[in-house]
């Protein structure tokens, strides 16, 4: 196998600042080096992109790919105010973060700078290789007060379902999942959090914060410790046991990729 034949899957949860400033940024800048090398990357969290329309749609990698991003911001935008509930959480806020414009721009960190080349939805794997939006949202008709914004073990095995052998999990505040199905390499921005959960989270981007390594360096780092994992080196929560899951309960239907942004 190559990098080409590999489809990384990234989620972010219990954030704090240090998540848009180094935890998020470095994998960001590893999905760069892997859309670059032929790799498939999966993000998601629309949610969690509140207030970047402009920016999301900016990013799209042709005209079809910008309709859908719009679509599935429009979507859960709309979602948000339904359920009467926006992404971002008190231990968010006791983390550093002040709204959920600030937490959107720290979330979209992850998806690096490449070109978006589309929308994709639960079990739905991308059509070829490049960076790839995850649309978890769910469908206008199930939309309803009660249905809580996607949760961390949700979203992995969203991921997981559109192809992702590996899954990146950051956290600022730290979070003890894992996952049945694919490995988790769990990753921190906090220096402090990784001295106090350093037997379950696998990589400090926090030494980006600290000046001991760039973005680059830490990037690449990263890309050695996923290769590791693909030959069979098991993570830490993987050593601990964790097979945390949760099954998915965000109604989609499921109509072609074109129907849907039409929708």
């Amino acid at each position: 196998m190559s990098w080409p034949d590999l489809t990384i899957g990234c989620e972010c949860g219990g954030s704090d600042g240090t998540s848009g400033l180094a935890g998020n940024p470095v994998v960001g800048r590893f999905y760069d080096w892997m859309v670059d090398r032929g790799g498939i990357c999966l993000f998601e969290e629309v949610v969690e992109m509140i207030g970047l329309r402009t920016i999301l749609s900016q990013r799209a990698a042709n005209d079809t790919a910008q309709h859908q991003l719009e679509a599935a911001y429009g979507k859960a935008e709309r979602y948000c105010r339904s359920v009467r509930q926006y992404s971002v959480s008190p231990g968010n806020f006791a983390g550093g973060l002040t709204t959920i414009e600030e937490k959107s721009l720290g979330a979209i960190a992850k998806s690096g700078s490449r070109p978006i080349q589309g929308v994709v939805r639960v079990a739905q794997r991308p059509a070829h290789p490049g960076l790839w939006l995850m649309d978890s949202v769910p469908d206008e008709n199930f939309m309803q007060f009660g249905y809580t914004n996607p949760n961390d073990t949700e979203g992995i095995m969203d991921l997981i379902s559109g192809g992702s052998q590996i899954v990146l999990f950051v956290t600022g505040r730290g979070s003890v999942i894992g996952s049945p199905i694919a490995p988790l390499i769990k990753i921190t921005g906090n220096e402090r959090t990784f001295r106090s959960m350093s037997g379950d989270i696998d990589f400090n981007a926090g030494t980006v914060l600290a000046g001991a390594r760039t973005l680059d360096e830490a990037a690449l780092d990263l890309a050695d410790l996923v290769a590791r994992t693909a030959t069979g080196e098991p993570t830490k929560p993987e050593r601990l046991g964790h097979r945390e899951y949760f099954i998915t309960y965000k109604h989609q239907s499921t109509p072609s990729l074109e129907q849907g942004c039409r929708a």
